[in-house]
């Protein structure tokens, strides 16, 4: 018996750096053996058998993808690429339309659209990443001259998953086109004021609002603006708001019950009481920092995340608002809480912190996101730069500026590596990132979130890991970045 025992392996000791569990289940069944032999010749006194119990790991990582979309150049069939979050690896590449200028998901990340300016459309969807190639991709053409530039997704009160897309069209004037997600095919048409730039709604929502920059976009002509309501039941224009000076970019609850649009020209954020279609009663105006561009929601803590893009010379900075509204909870003792239309809540408007990041913290996709904190990793807002602000980085350089969300301090500065020779030189290296950045994404995940960066000038996705605020990895996209998103928050 004892001879059995060692030439199962039992006598041997482990040696350094050899891992012990290696010869476990070797002593599982050698106990089970000899305990067997101690039965059979040891009278019938009973002697217990050892069975192996299966070891029971950590969870597995959840199934989410970074969709990123790429562009090799203007005239070449644009890139998806689709990237695995649990192991950083591409899973497929399909090309898309070319010259791509915007990239959407839908609210659970199942399908994507891109459009460019020539007026395509495709639609892709994402149930199986793996498997998706060209020829899935599905090419819709918009109305000649549509010049289209965003999208906004989202399946309203009407319950018809819906895309909108603003055209600014030289002969049929400047309208929101309401289109089908799954079929591409026209709601309706709905006239907006001149230049129209963006569409902002929610999940839900008996209403959308889109943003018009008047007959001279992208100036402050030092005249307040409005808003174009477009009813989500009907798909007809309903009524305007007046806003501040060239609204941008704006975000709505998940609720439905707040909408706030940046207005880049007064520094200001309106407040938008969606069922009441009316600006806020209490607060209706929020001054921010210079140049409102871009906004996300921190939604663990009911706070509105601006990022404030300043003078393009000097840093910007990061506005952090209070935005509580009344709760189901104080029903019982304040009749102004209606679940349906809550008022605003205590220290609602209130701007908590303002937050120096990077220079220049460029129009365009994603120049904030944030890290909702409900998987263990801080809430943080990460914010992408044109030029860094803090002197570390090299001169003309990009940077991602991560801000903790609970102390409001800045907690890193992630730098920036451009031009194909220093690329190549930091290939490899960890916690640079890969040219000027011009889109962001951040997700969380145990035991570490990831944060998705693209850049204009380079062909490389960079990803963060949020656990230690490093860049381990830079994934390939065959062109230059464009947009990326994930799947799932």
């Amino acid at each position: 018996m004892f001879g059995f025992l060692r030439y199962m392996g039992m006598h041997q000791p482990v040696g350094r750096g050899q891992r012990r569990d290696q010869f476990a289940g070797v002593a599982i069944l050698s106990i089970s053996f000899v305990a067997a032999l101690s039965t059979l010749g040891c009278g019938n006194q009973y002697r217990p058998v050892v069975n192996a119990i299966g070891p029971v790991g950590p969870a597995g990582l959840p199934t989410k993808y970074a969709v990123a979309v790429s562009n090799p150049d203007s005239t070449s069939l644009g890139l998806l690429t689709i990237v695995d979050f649990a192991g950083d690896t591409t899973l497929s590449t399909p090309q898309i339309l070319s010259n791509p200028n915007y990239f959407v998901l839908n609210t659970s990340g199942t399908q994507g659209y891109a459009i460019n300016p020539q007026g395509g459309l495709n639609t892709f969807l994402l149930s199986n990443p793996t498997a998706l190639i060209t020829s899935d991709i599905v090419q819709t053409t918009l109305p000649a001259d549509s010049n289209p530039i965003s999208i906004t997704q989202l399946t309203p009160a009407s319950a018809l998953s819906t895309v909108f897309i603003p055209v600014n069209d030289p002969i049929a004037g400047p309208s929101v086109d309401a289109i089908n997600s799954g079929t591409a095919a026209l709601y309706a048409t709905v006239g907006v004021a001149p230049n129209p730039v963006y569409v902002v709604g929610a999940r839900g929502t008996p209403r959308v609002y889109a943003l018009s920059q008047g007959a001279t976009p992208g100036t402050s002509t030092g005249e307040a603006d409005s808003l174009e309501t477009i009813s989500t039941i009907a798909f007809s224009n309903s009524a305007q708001i007046p806003v501040g000076i060239n609204p941008v970019y704006g975000v709505m609850t998940a609720d439905d019950q707040r909408a706030f649009i940046m207005n880049e020209g007064s520094n200001t954020v309106s407040v938008i009481n969606v069922p009441n279609n009316a600006l806020d009663a209490n607060i209706s105006t929020i001054k921010v920092g210079q140049r409102p561009v871009w906004a996300d929601l921190n939604t663990v803590a009911s706070e509105l995340v601006v990022l404030n893009q300043g003078d393009g010379v000097h840093p910007g900075s990061l506005s952090v608002i209070n935005i509580p509204l009344c709760n189901a909870a104080a029903q019982a003792t304040n009749p102004n809480c209606s679940t349906t239309n809550p008022v605003d809540g205590v220290g609602f408007g209130q701007v908590l912190a303002t937050v120096p990041v990077g220079i220049d913290p460029t129009p365009g996709y994603g120049m904030v996101s944030v890290l909702q904190g409900t998987d263990g990793n801080a809430p943080a807002a990460y914010v992408i730069n044109q030029l860094d602000g803090t002197g570390t980085c090299g001169s003309g350089e990009g940077s991602v500026t991560v801000v903790n969300l609970q102390t409001f301090q800045v907690s890193a500065t992630i730098c920036g590596v451009s031009g194909s020779a220093a690329t190549a030189a930091a290939n490899g290296a960890n916690n640079v990132i890969f040219g000027h950045p011009n889109s962001i994404s951040a997700t969380g995940g145990l035991p570490s979130g990831k944060v998705y960066v693209t850049s204009s000038d380079n062909t490389y996705m960079s990803v963060i890991y949020t656990d230690s605020n490093t860049v381990l990895t830079h994934v390939p996209l065959q062109g230059t970045g464009l947009r990326v998103l994930v799947t799932q928050p």
